[in-house]
């Protein structure tokens, strides 16, 4: 059985740091993201510069970012990483890393898109809580209730999600804890050891960039391996700049998605407002929900 890791929420004065795991970022477009950590009452950890020189189309080299991204999980005074941006890159460094130490001073971890590798990971082993959420990178352009949500969940108030019903939402009423994250990412951890432990769970997933068709593809991965046959719950999120080929595939995105799920009795929530959109509202993965779908949908923390 796995250990359930707890984490401390945090206080003001805690120490918290940004990690450059993947896509490079100029260092000014954290200035937003740090000046917010300021009036969240937060410090912040100086970044470690050597991660900035850009190596491609990374933040640094491969050795580089598991050198920075090692001495954050290790540090023991941190009580959370925001993660910079997404992109590309999280794969190419998680089996060179240690979760050792972190594990023994466990901090949160707050991302999404392509750092759903470090998400995801977390949850084989351990079930460790972490945060779905707008990264340093989406500060600027993130909606003032998508980041107040997040920091008041990080200090203990986790708040009630209610969003309009949709119609092809599945009524029903499950709790469970959430896991998940960027569908492309999901898909490409399926029969490795970062593919999350699925049973009993509510998924949630988002994506981006991608066409139909590809989406379609991904959907019949996750069924061919057996996930959805063991879910209790799943959630759609947001799933923007989506493409359409030529000839058109010939069913809408949401139709692929009903028609996929359409032999599951599982609740099923559509249009959920998290994703690589303004209003990225954080889920907290791996904490205990109550997710009830009637006219509305109601995602209440336990």
């Amino acid at each position: 059985m796995k250990k359930k890791i707890n984490i401390e929420y945090l206080n003001e004065g805690d120490l918290v740091a940004i990690a450059f795991v993947a896509k490079y970022i100029d260092i000014e477009m954290c200035d937003f993201a740090v000046q917010y950590f300021k009036k969240e009452g937060l410090n912040i950890l100086g970044e470690n510069k050597s991660t900035l020189n850009r190596n491609g189309m990374f933040s640094g080299s491969d050795s580089d970012r598991i050198t920075h991204f090692q001495s954050l999980i290790d540090n023991k005074k941190l009580k959370a990483i925001f993660f910079a941006r997404g992109g590309y890159g999280s794969v190419r460094i998680i089996d060179r890393l240690n979760f050792h130490n972190f594990f023994i001073n466990p901090k949160w971890l707050v991302g999404f898109s392509d750092t759903t590798t470090f998400l995801s990971h977390l949850n084989t082993k351990h079930q460790v809580p972490v945060v779905h959420a707008p990264m340093v990178y989406n500060f600027p352009k993130s909606s003032e209730a998508s980041l107040s949500m997040l920091f008041s969940g990080l200090k203990g108030k986790l708040e009630t999600i209610k969003i309009k019903g949709h119609p092809l939402n599945r009524k029903g009423d499950v709790e469970s804890e959430i896991i998940g994250g960027n569908l492309s990412i999901l898909c490409s951890l399926v029969g490795s050891k970062s593919f999350p432990a699925v049973e009993n769970k509510i998924l949630f997933i988002e994506d981006v960039d991608e066409y139909i068709y590809s989406i379609d593809r991904m959907l019949f991965t996750l069924n061919r391996a057996n996930v959805f046959s063991k879910l209790s719950g799943l959630i759609i999120g947001q799933f923007t700049k989506i493409s359409d080929n030529n000839p058109k595939f010939g069913s809408s995105l949401k139709e692929i998605i009903h028609d996929h799920i359409k032999d599951y009795n599982f609740p099923v929530c559509f249009d959920f407002p998290s994703g690589h959109v303004e209003n990225n509202l954080p889920i907290f993965f791996q904490k205990k929900v109550r997710l009830n779908i009637d006219n509305e949908v109601k995602l209440d923390y336990k």
